[in-house]
């Protein structure tokens, strides 16, 4: 099989530990971009790379490219694609575009005239044309605009690949999975100790934390992919590929371990992680974080998304205040990982950070911070 070029999107600040992710699954001349890293395998590694990225929301398979600075050149351009090779009249597409040019002001205008390059060539050469499907279509295609630089690629993945098949019940502001996986990866998560979200919400930190601890391929729970309605979709490879990554999973001889204070939340939590068959590795249970205390000997490695105040009403500066109080007394020999879009309420926590990480919530600027809890003083610490 040849290889050939992909790109994978991902979020502003995983572009470090995607090109990671990329090196140790065996991709070819990995290239970091912006929000994005390009690389090169075959048709094995690019269902490899859907099932087992965690970082990736899309992978695009880059087709053509040209230059459009009007609405002829882009029909022109789309046109010099033969489409007959990606799908039959009888099929169904639909076309997401992303636009940074002073040509082009509406992605809706250029989805609409590459639709009509596609569809008057089908018609032009067999006299029947496929259809627009926006909610199952049979080929994805992926428009991006860049000033007078026009790529255009087929969507491998479908939606995007945050949507790992395991969650069904969610709370008010449920954390993106590949949101909770990169934290998870920057704030150095292996599984070599126990773990605690004390807010865990729906449960996606600690789903994620057990399928990185157990090397259990990110989207082994997923329903579908795009690729899967392709021409050249191979059934037997995706079988091969799927059981090769199963045998690379490994045992977990620590705790996952999760609260929140709101019986709702744990029962949802606790439906998610039986549906993506994690139940042995993580336990939860109902409880007040601040209520609370380190219940494991040895390290514990925490990581969570407290409220921000952003859609849950709350006492933004005694909150703040009460979680700094919780590490700082209750738990030793601790590393403490949490997201906050709210970087003013960073000042009530008490205790100096000491790593803070530029992210985005959604649309929101965050930052995760890092706070490290020495058994005894951090004087004792240095002095032993």
């Amino acid at each position: 099989m040849e290889n050939f070029k992909m790109v994978a999107k991902t979020f502003f600040g995983f572009e470090e530990i995607l090109v990671k992710e990329l090196q140790q699954l065996g991709a070819q001349d990995v290239e970091m971009g912006t929000r994005a890293v390009s690389f090169k395998g075959d048709k094995g590694f690019m269902y490899k790379a859907n099932l087992s990225l965690r970082t990736a929301l899309k992978i695009l398979k880059p087709i053509y490219h040209f230059r459009a600075f009007n609405d002829q050149s882009l029909y022109k351009g789309i046109q010099g694609i033969d489409w007959s090779k990606y799908m039959n009249a009888n099929q169904t597409f639909v076309i997401d575009t992303t636009i940074h040019s002073d040509h082009f002001k509406h992605s809706q205008f250029v989805s609409q005239k590459a639709k009509d390059a596609i569809v008057d060539q089908f018609r032009d050469k067999f006299g029947q044309r496929p259809s627009i499907d926006k909610d199952f279509p049979d080929l994805r295609i992926n428009i991006h605009i860049d000033r007078d630089q026009c790529s255009v690629s087929l969507d491998t993945s479908g939606a995007s690949l945050h949507h790992r098949g395991y969650r069904t019940a969610t709370n008010i502001a449920p954390i993106n999975e590949v949101l909770a996986a990169g934290m998870l990866l920057l704030s150095g998560w292996d599984g070599s100790s126990d773990f605690l979200d004390p807010m865990c919400g729906s449960g996606t930190i600690l789903a994620e934390a057990a399928m990185i601890a157990c090397n259990i391929p990110a989207n082994i729970n997923r329903k579908e992919f795009a690729f899967e309605k392709w021409n050249d979709w191979d059934n037997d490879l995706f079988d091969q590929i799927i059981d090769a990554l199963m045998k690379r999973t490994k045992e977990f001889h620590h705790n996952i371990i999760g609260y929140d204070k709101a019986p709702s939340a744990v029962q949802k939590a606790k439906d998610n992680i039986i549906n993506a068959n994690l139940d042995e590795y993580v336990t939860i249970s109902q409880a007040n974080f601040f209520d609370t205390k380190k219940e494991t000997g040895g390290p514990l490695h925490m990581v969570f998304n407290p409220p921000y105040g952003e859609r849950l009403d709350i006492d933004l500066e005694r909150f703040y205040r009460e979680l700094g109080d919780t590490l700082k007394n209750n738990y030793p020999n601790t590393n403490a990982w949490f997201i906050t879009a709210n970087l003013e309420a960073l000042k009530f926590v008490g205790l100096r950070p000491s790593r803070k990480i530029k992210l985005f919530n959604g649309s929101l600027e965050a930052r995760l911070v890092k706070y490290e809890m020495y058994e005894g003083s951090k004087r004792t610490k240095f002095q032993q």
